[in-house]
C-alpha cells in the first residue's frame, strides 16, 4: 500500500477533553444535529449540540450495563436501539433509561456463563433494517479470544448469528451499490469484505480488503479498529494504537491520514463535511491516569466530505424483559 501522494491531516487537541476509559460509538443524530457516544467500559452515555459546540456537552447517564454501539429506530425519535452487555435495548435519548428488546445468548450458553464474560461490541444496521452486532469477550473479565460472533436482528426481532470465531469485531459498514460488506477483526490487523446479498443478509467470501502495512510505520501495536464509508466510496477507519485515522480507497490503498494528539483513537464518525473521532485510554495510564495527554478525549475535523447515510433499525418496538436477569416487568425502567 504505497504512502506515495498520501494527503496529511493533524488534530493538535480535544474538541472535547474527556477521559473515557473506552470512548466508542459516535452517532450524529442528524435530524436534531446532535451527537452521541459512549464509555464502553464506565458504563456511561454522552451526548453533544452540535450546534451548541462543546459547551452543550452532557454526561446524559451512567448506566448500569455496558453498550457497545447504537442506531436510531425508524418511527421512533424518542429512543435508540443499541447492542449491549446481554444483547439488544432500546433507550431514551434525553434519559438515557432502558429496557431489553432481545437478549442474545441461548440456554446452555447461558448455563456456562457466556452473559457474564462477554458484551456488545461495534455495529451497524444494513439497508433493510437489520441491526448487527458484534459480541466479543469483556476484557474486564476475559482476555479476548475467538469466541466471539456476529449478531443479526432482523425487523421480525428474529435472531441470527452470521459470523463466528471472532476475536474482537469492528467497524461493521457496506458499500454504496450494497453487495460488499466491510468487517474487521482487528488483532488480525485486517479489515475483510464479504459478497453481500441485501435481501437474504447473507455473506460469502470472506477476503482482505486492508491489512496493516507491514512496517509498521504507524506502530507495532496499531489495529484497525471502528470505521465509516463517505461519499465517495472510501473508507475511514481509526488505528487504535495507531495515533491516526486513514482513508482507505476501494482498492484497499492509504490515499490519506488524520494525525491524532492520542494514541489509542477508537472510531470516526460523519457529521456533515466533519469527521468526530472518539478514544480510549483515559483511565489506563499509570495509577489509573491517562496512557497519553488527550487520551479518552472527542476529536473533530473537517475533512471536505460527507459519509454515507446511516440506516435505521426498522424493527417492531417490543421488549422482553428488564435487566439482565429478565425478572422485571417491560414496563419498568432500571433505575
Amino acid at each position: 500500500m504505497p504512502s506515495i501522494g498520501v494527503k496529511k491531516y493533524k488534530i493538535t487537541e480535544p474538541w472535547i477533553r474527556l477521559n473515557c476509559a473506552l470512548g466508542e460509538g459516535p452517532f450524529w443524530e442528524d435530524k436534531t444535529n446532535m451527537l452521541r457516544f459512549i464509555d464502553v467500559e464506565k458504563m456511561e452515555y454522552h451526548r453533544v449540540d452540535l450546534n451548541a459546540g462543546p459547551s452543550s456537552y452532557k454526561l446524559v447517564r451512567k448506566m448500569d450495563v455496558s453498550i457497545g454501539c447504537t442506531a436510531d429506530i425508524e418511527g421512533n425519535d424518542r429512543e435508540f436501539i443499541f447492542g449491549g452487555k446481554y444483547g439488544y435495548g432500546l433507550a431514551n435519548k434525553e434519559t438515557g433509561e432502558y429496557r431489553w428488546l432481545k437478549k442474545v445468548w441461548n440456554e446452555w450458553e447461558i448455563a456456562e456463563g457466556k452473559p457474564n464474560y462477554m458484551r456488545g461490541n461495534d455495529g451497524a444496521v444494513d439497508s433493510q433494517g437489520r441491526f448487527w452486532v458484534g459480541f466479543m469477550n469483556d476484557p474486564l473479565v476475559k482476555e479476548p479470544v475467538d469466541e466471539g460472533c456476529v449478531f443479526r436482528l432482523d425487523p421480525d426481532l428474529s435472531l441470527h448469528r452470521p459470523l463466528e470465531n471472532i476475536t474482537i469485531p469492528n467497524g461493521t459498514t457496506w458499500n454504496a451499490l450494497d453487495n460488499t460488506m466491510y468487517f474487521a477483526d482487528s488483532p488480525f490487523r485486517t479489515i475483510y469484505k464479504f459478497d453481500y446479498d441485501p435481501v437474504s443478509g447473507s455473506v460469502t467470501n470472506r477476503r482482505s480488503y486492508f491489512t496493516m502495512p507491514e512496517d509498521n510505520r504507524y506502530g507495532e501495536n496499531a489495529v484497525p479498529d471502528g470505521h465509516c464509508l463517505d461519499e465517495e466510496g472510501y473508507m475511514w477507519t481509526a488505528l487504535h494504537g495507531g495515533a491516526a485515522v486513514l482513508r482507505i480507497s476501494p482498492e484497499g490503498e492509504i490515499v490519506a491520514e488524520i494525525e491524532v494528539p492520542t494514541q489509542q483513537p477508537t472510531c470516526p464518525c460523519f457529521c456533515g463535511e466533519d469527521l468526530v473521532i472518539t478514544s480510549a485510554g483515559g483511565t489506563s495510564g499509570p495509577g489509573g491516569e491517562g496512557v497519553d495527554e488527550f487520551a479518552g478525549s472527542v476529536f473533530k475535523i473537517n475533512v471536505g466530505v460527507k459519509g454515507l447515510k446511516r440506516f435505521k433499525f426498522k424493527g417492531v418496538v417490543e421488549a422482553e424483559g428488564g435487566k439482565a436477569d429478565g425478572s422485571e416487568s417491560s414496563k419498568q425502567q432500571p433505575a
